[in-house]
Order: structure tokens, then C-alpha cells, then sequence
């Protein structure tokens, strides 16, 4: 059930906000000034009762994953779980040393990418940050670390998405996802608009062109929601009645919401980070993970699927919308209306 399908089922880590850059488009204002950071004992010890409730991946993220001290051992032992595991980076920490560390225990790097050279220096806050990340990337192409690269589509930036693409699969990157902006964190501040749903329609034709034009050679993600086919496998988008008392106790946690984000402030909660914690899972240390799972599922699934079909009563499927919709900040923006004081 869910948008993540029926073969990933992730816990999305972010340890810290600490970052090398401060990016103008960071949704969580990661910066160089943030140290706090959740230990490595309890993430290992959340994934291995997550693992019980059927998790299979994880993604580290964060701020920059790269300058978390204990990366390789969290990976390690996530891989030791069963885990899959991908790191979300800039790319510009990436030396011999982290690259060698993390080898063996990653299935995927991701790169964030923002456009053109002179776009991406911009976004980045760094004169010469392409130019700084594109000569790492030899290093992943010899250790032999499948890579891709994130694109964040902007209001502004969809015909950047060629030259992107081109330099992607110049790179030999097995992956470009095209990820919309999100209005939160540091976007916000600086007043970056993320795409309507206009602009959403037009960049499927342009994703839909680019995948032709290079056919094997990459994978194309589009993070948007198609009302077509939501309205046709309504479980896409959690639109479904709730399960029996009895059945969604013996349900395994990722099979009902089979993406969390467990976020620097030890929140563990649905779907993406910035959700409102009024829904979260629970929270890191506050006792065992499966006990809060169980109580989520008794407690807050129908709350959760109640948000889910306002969310699509909201942004609509009816003739007069556009094919293409931003879901996925949709329904973390209702998740903090549907909670918010009178």
C-alpha cells in the first residue's frame, strides 16, 4: 500500500543538519553552524526492530551524510540488517578515504544536482561547486558505486533539465530524479517558488522526451502524482478504508506506511521530512520501536487515512485540474492544517 510500492520500504535517516554548504533550496536549512547529531547506537538499534516490522532500505541524508562521523558504521550494520542502502550528498566531500569506508555497504550514491554550472555555483552558495563535485566523481566510477543525480525543479529551471540529463549520462549515472521543490526550510526563505502544477505537466513531457532520447542508458524518477492513475489504484495515495482491528495487528508496520523519515529531532514520522509530528510513529529513545508501531497502527492509522483523503479531496481529481500534482507536499502541508489551534 502506499506510493513507495510493494518492494521498497524505507526509513529515510537524517543523523544531523550538519552540512558543508548552505544551500538556498535546503528544505531542512542545513548549514555548517548545526552539531547536534543522534548516535549511531540508537539508529542501530531503531533499524533492527524496524527490520521486524518488514523495512528493507534505508537513505541517509541529512544535511551532508558524508561529514557524519559514524556513516560507515551505520551502513555497516544497516547492510548486516538486510538493509539496502543509499547516501544523498552534494558530492563534495566525497575523498578516497569515505568513498573506500562506505563501498562495500551502499547500494546507490545520490547527487544533488541543480542545474547548469553557473545555476547549481548559485544554488549552492559556492563559486566553483560543479566543477568541486564533478571531480569526485572518478572516484564512485572506480570503486564501482552505482550513482544518479537528484534535480530539484523549480518554477524556473525545467530547461536546465537537458543539459542535466546530457551531463548525467555523460558521467554514466544509472539514475536522474527529477524531485519538485518543496516550499519548506531554507526554499522558503529565500523565496524560491516550486513548480505549479502547470509547470509539473510540462516537465513530464520533457521527462517523458529526455527517457526516449536515452532509452537504456539512464532511469528517469518523476516525483509527482498522476490523478489518472491515483483514481485508478487508489492505494497509491493511501485512499483506502481502514483495516480491521484484528488484521492490522498482525500487519507489519511497513506494509500499511512504507516510507518514515526518522529526522534529526528524533521524530519518527510519515512520508517525509517536516511532516507534523502529531503523526509521527514515535520518537528516538522513547522506548522500543515496535511498541510504538502498535500503537500507531491502533491509534493513528485512521487518523493518518483521514488526512490522506482530504489531501486528494483537496488538490482533486476533476476534469478542471491538471494531470501531474506535487502529492507529497500536499499532504505534509494538510498534515499540519488538520492539527493546527482554532
Amino acid at each position: 500500500m502506499g506510493p513507495t510500492g510493494d518492494d521498497i520500504r524505507d526509513i529515510q535517516l537524517h543523523p544531523s543538519l550538519r552540512c558543508n554548504l548552505r544551500c538556498a533550496h535546503c528544505y531542512s536549512s542545513s548549514s555548517p553552524d548545526s552539531t547536534p547529531a543522534l548516535s549511531v547506537d540508537s539508529m542501530e538499534r531503531l533499524l533492527a526492530e524496524a527490520a521486524e516490522e518488514d523495512f528493507n532500505s534505508i537513505s541517509v541524508s541529512g544535511g551532508e551524510p558524508l561529514i557524519y562521523p559514524a556513516l560507515p558504521q551505520l551502513l555497516q550494520s544497516a547492510r548486516a540488517m538486510g538493509f539496502s542502502a543509499t547516501v544523498t550528498t552534494n558530492g563534495i566531500p566525497l575523498n578516497a578515504r569515505r568513498v573506500d569506508a562506505i563501498a562495500p555497504f551502499v547500494s546507490l550514491i545520490a547527487i544533488s544536482l541543480d542545474g547548469a554550472p553557473a545555476s547549481h555555483d548559485k544554488m549552492r552558495g559556492m563559486a566553483g561547486a560543479f566543477d568541486r563535485m564533478r571531480a569526485r566523481l572518478p572516484l564512485l566510477r572506480d570503486a564501482g558505486i552505482p550513482f544518479g543525480f537528484i534535480f530539484t525543479l523549480s518554477l524556473h529551471n525545467l530547461h536546465e533539465l537537458a543539459e542535466v540529463a546530457d551531463f548525467a549520462v555523460g558521467e554514466g549515472a544509472c539514475l536522474l530524479q527529477v524531485h519538485p521543490l518543496e516550499a519548506a526550510g531554507r526554499a522558503r526563505e529565500s523565496g524560491l517558488h516550486p513548480p505549479d502544477d502547470l509547470e509539473l505537466s510540462y516537465a513530464f513531457l520533457e521527462v517523458a522526451r529526455i527517457q526516449r532520447q536515452f532509452r537504456d542508458q539512464i532511469t528517469l524518477q518523476y516525483d509527482v502524482a498522476d490523478r489518472s492513475l491515483v483514481e485508478r489504484e487508489q492505494c497509491r495515495a493511501f485512499l483506502i478504508e481502514t483495516p480491521p482491528p484484528e488484521l492490522v495487528a498482525e500487519m507489519p508496520l511497513a506494509h500499511l506506511i512504507p516510507s518514515l523519515v526518522l529526522q534529526e529531532d528524533g521524530w519518527i514520522v510519515p512520508l517525509q521530512h517536516g511532516f507534523s509530528s502529531h503523526y509521527a510513529v514515535g520518537r528516538l529513545g522513547d522506548g522500543k520501536f515496535r511498541d510504538a508501531a502498535a500503537r500507531w497502527k491502533q491509534d493513528m492509522l485512521p487518523d493518518f487515512l483521514a488526512l490522506a483523503r482530504k489531501t486528494w479531496d483537496e488538490i482533486g481529481a476533476s476534469p478542471a485540474h491538471l494531470p501531474y500534482t506535487n502529492w507529497y507536499a500536499a499532504i505534509s502541508g494538510f498534515s499540519h492544517e488538520a492539527v493546527a489551534p482554532p
